[in-house]
Parts: structure tokens; sequence; C-alpha cells
């Protein structure tokens, strides 16, 4: 499994005062502690800084680039910050996100072509939020001949069935996971990822849904996950389904996180 630190995002308060304070150690500080607790790549989001989003994204990947041998996910929808970040990235990263929307689609592709990414493509198109598992896969039938066509290796493409609160949809939950199923039947060497926290958007004890959800969306076939590796029993889990569905052979990544002291029952 891919773990993409969430963390990074100026969405929290703690991180916007550490990007309007431009406090690089401490910024620094969150990626180091996410990438030793198992991340691949770290997040990073600047989005609420508005029309300075590009310069303040520029510098966040300056710094952790600097500091980190670490690929970082540049999560923005702006695509001049998608831009500058691209072009100031040291080796490959990933890009969060493309989607079917008219309105930007061609100037993403064309940052795509340009500098290759891994892509994270959202199951989005002009219709709006998906309602069906079918809706998710009429735009994954859009997306990927596009992103085949701009040089991305099936294997670089991450598919975002988008997740919805179960609070506002009994259903939302399970066509999620009947779609990550679903595209990796249907698309052979596409991969698959989400965040989760949305699906336990409006109802207590979020991290306990959003926990169970995980070990579902693992059992489906899911490929990568955006996930805050700071929660110790979140990632256990994570690391005890990847040995059950056969994905850690020979248990050895679960044995080394119990090694390093990584596990929590």
């Amino acid at each position: 499994m891919l773990v993409i630190g969430e963390r990074i995002n100026s969405s929290r308060k703690a991180i916007a005062e550490m990007l309007k304070n431009k406090d690089g150690d401490a910024l620094v500080k969150e990626a180091i502690a996410q990438n030793k607790a198992g991340a691949a790549y770290i997040d990073v989001n600047a989005a609420t800084m508005m029309e300075l989003e590009p310069e303040y994204l520029k510098w966040l990947v300056l710094l952790l680039n600097e500091h980190l041998d670490v690929p970082l996910c540049i999560d923005t929808p702006n695509p001049a910050a998608m831009e500058i970040a691209l072009r100031t990235h040291k080796g490959r990263a990933m890009l969060n996100s493309i989607s079917a929307e008219s309105e930007r689609f061609n100037d993403v592709l064309a940052l795509i072509r340009e500098y290759k990414p891994r892509v994270v493509a959202l199951c989005l198109g002009d219709e709006g939020m998906p309602e069906s598992v079918d809706d998710r896969l009429r735009v994954v039938d859009r997306l990927l001949p596009a992103l085949l066509d701009a040089g991305i290796a099936p294997e670089d493409i991450f598919f975002d069935p988008l997740v919805k609160p179960v609070s506002s949809g009994s259903t939302y939950g399970l066509e999620v996971l009947q779609t990550i199923s679903a595209i990796k039947s249907r698309f052979p060497g596409v991969r698959t990822v989400c965040g989760l926290s949305n699906v336990s958007y409006g109802l207590p004890v979020r991290k306990l849904l959003n926990r169970a959800f995980m070990v579902m969306t693992v059992a489906a076939g899911m490929d990568a996950l955006i996930i805050d590796p700071l929660d110790k029993s979140l990632m256990s889990l994570l690391y005890a389904s990847e040995v059950l569905v056969g994905h850690d052979e020979y248990a050895m990544e679960y044995l080394r996180a119990y090694r390093e002291g990584r596990l929590e029952a």
C-alpha cells in the first residue's frame, strides 16, 4: 500500500499558521514524522492562501525537497500553482489532481504532458459529484485514454472514486468499494487511491468509521491511501489488513513495523 501523508494541508489551522509565518522548521518536522511513520509521499496543500497559493506552494516544495529525500504529492486545484510546484519539485512528483471537468482539464493535461508526474485522477466530471458506480466508471473511460496519450503509464495513474459522507447517503461507502473493484477488473494496470476521512463526516467517533472503512478498501483492492500516518491505530490496521489479503508476502512489512515499535493492538 502506498501511503500519502495528509497532514501538511493549509485547511488545518496549525499548518496555515506555519505557512503564514514561514515556519520551516515546524513544517519539516511534520514531513519527517510522517515519512518515519510510513508515508512514501508527503501531500502538500497551500490552497487557503488564496491568490498567494503559488508563492507559498513553491516555497513549501523547495523547503521539503531540501530537507527530505521523499517525493511530494502536489495538492491543488489551481493550474498556476500546479505549474510552479511541478517545475520546482526535485525528481518526480505526484499531482493531486486532474478531473474530467472541462473548465480546467486542458490546462492540467498540458502540465501532465510536460512534467510527467504520477497522477491522481478524480472520478468527477461536469455533471458534478458522482451518484453511482457507473457515473464514476464513465469518467474513468474519458480520463484514461487522455492520460495514456499524455505519456503516463497505467501504473502511475491513481483513480480516486471520491468518498462521500455516509451520514448523507447510506450507500455511499458501498459505492466506493464497488468502484474500486470495478476499476481493478475493467482497467487492468491502473491504480486506485482515496482520502478516507470524508466517509465519517458529520458522525461521532469519526476515527472508528475511518478505520473500519480503510480495512474494507484494502479488501476491495485499494492501492494507495491519503491518510494521517501518525494515527498509530490506523496504520496498525493497515499493516494487518495487507497481510490478511496477501499483499504483504510473508508478513515482512508487518514484522518490520513490529520491530520498529509501530504496531498498536
